[in-house]
């Protein structure tokens, strides 16, 4: 079962995936992007304010192809259970939004990137979104980087929101504006009723 974890920066997915590590620790944990060569690539890009984004959509999307054949389809192939801190909705939601902004002459960013994406990826058997709104998660995130600014992330919110509409059997919305223990046990709970099943 691949189960992974979305949201806005700040949104508490790290702290979550970490915190699942004890109650699952014969799980395959990993992450996008990933720390191999192409995801240095898209943490140069994501670092460059001038990067192009049609050019930085192919950098994350080279990095989720070498990351399903590496790690997740072999996972999922010995029978283990892998928990992804961001996949490929992340691309969908943040990608969207930064074509949609960049007026890269797309239409209907989003379903262009999810039609990249078809012909090769695998889609999450289950995803826990921790919805924040986008101010918080500026705020939490520190406005660090060009992803982490309120109208941005607005954008980000607004493309999870109809990727959930579309599919909502699969999403599992946590509120994460809680104490973080909470989102955390509130995580495990959703998890535990996914591995039962």
């Amino acid at each position: 079962m691949l189960i992974t974890l979305e949201g806005l920066d700040g949104s508490g997915k790290t702290t979550v995936w970490e915190a699942l590590h004890d109650v699952y620790p014969d799980a395959t944990f990993t992450r996008e992007p990933t720390d191999s060569w192409y995801g240095e690539a898209v943490a140069r890009s994501m670092g460059d304010p001038e990067a192009d984004p049609l050019a930085e959509l192919f950098l994350y999307t080279a990095d989720h192809a070498n990351h399903l054949s590496e790690t997740v389809r072999p996972a999922l192939s010995d029978g283990d259970l892998v928990i992804a801190d961001r996949y490929s909705d992340s691309r969908f939601a943040y990608q969207g939004a930064t074509l949609a902004r960049a007026d890269a002459g797309i239409e209907r960013p989003v379903e262009y990137v999810r039609g990249i994406h078809a012909a090769f990826s695998r889609p999450p058997d289950a995803t826990i979104y921790l919805d924040l709104d986008p101010k918080t998660a500026a705020e939490r995130a520190g406005r660090t980087d060009k992803f982490e600014r309120d109208g941005y992330l607005a954008a980000v919110r607004d493309n999870y929101e109809r990727l959930i509409d579309a599919d909502p059997g699969r999403f599992h919305r946590v509120d994460a504006t809680r104490a973080p223990e909470d989102v955390v046990a509130r995580v495990e709970e959703v998890v535990a009723d996914l591995v039962e099943r």
